[in-house]
């Protein structure tokens, strides 16, 4: 179970982010709206939200999820593979530090975002992308790993991050797409393949009792439907034209 999240406002230099989406510029009003929905639903999942100010310097420091890990043993605050990105993780660092006391760290030559990292219980997956490394994979692993938990790698040829193509629903469901739709790491789930047409949707997010979802995926949600999870919708539309998806909206703390 979540009980608290951290999200940070969106700045008004988004159009400057990173992206390889051909989808034009966000609008920075209708992605606050979005934004705001999306603080709305995490609420109303029991979440309490904190949220930090916007910060015009980051483009992309809207994105929270790429600058630390948290779980219920430890806070691991990442190095992200884009050196533009990394004055962003400052202030998480204040912010967890308030909650988890000392926090480790992924620290150079290691790169490593938060999105490249899946949960599963007491094992993390760990994906190996252009922005995250060998060398920051392998610190990441040896830090939970001394928390207790397992880690596995898994190399990428597309995605931008693991979590752009597999979230985890629970109960052994996993939605999957593309690359990684059979990919032998995931083998031992139920897995709910995302047709290539609605690929964007495998970035979505469990929280507690439902899963929040972006609009106008209705095979997919479908689908989750049917197993009986309950879905939450949310419009992201100017977050995907800066390569953002649900998942990166947010730190979901236990």
């Amino acid at each position: 179970m979540f009980t608290k999240a951290i999200v940070k406002s969106v700045p008004k230099t988004i159009a400057r982010g990173i992206t390889s989406a051909t989808l034009g510029e966000p609008d920075h009003d209708r992605a606050r709206e979005q934004h705001a929905g999306y603080v709305g639903a995490l609420e109303a999942c029991g979440l309490e939200v904190v949220v930090l100010d916007a910060d015009d310097e980051f483009p992309d420091s809207v994105f929270v999820e790429d600058t630390a890990v948290v779980t219920d043993r430890c806070a691991i605050l990442a190095r992200p593979g884009a050196e533009s990105r990394r004055g962003e993780v400052r202030a998480v660092e204040s912010v967890l530090s308030g909650l988890y006391g000392d926090v480790e760290c992924v620290e150079a030559p290691g790169t490593l975002d938060g999105g490249v990292v899946l949960q599963v219980g007491d094992r993390f997956y760990v994906g190996l992308t252009r922005r995250t490394n060998q060398e920051g994979a392998r610190q990441f692993s040896e830090i939970v790993q001394r928390h207790g938990f397992d880690a596995s790698l898994v190399s990428l040829r597309r995605f931008l991050h693991l979590k752009t193509g597999v979230s985890y629903l629970g109960n052994d469901d996993l939605l999957v797409a593309g690359e990684l739709a059979e990919n032998d790491a995931f083998a031992s789930f139920d897995r709910l393949r995302v047709p290539p047409r609605e690929e964007y949707c495998a970035n979505c997010i469990r929280v507690n009792d439902r899963v929040i979802f972006p609009a106008g995926y209705e095979e997919t949600k479908a689908s989750i439907s049917a197993r009986g999870y309950e879905v939450i919708e949310l419009e992201v539309s100017e977050f995907r034209k800066v390569d953002g998806g649900l998942s990166c909206l947010s730190l979901r703390l236990p």
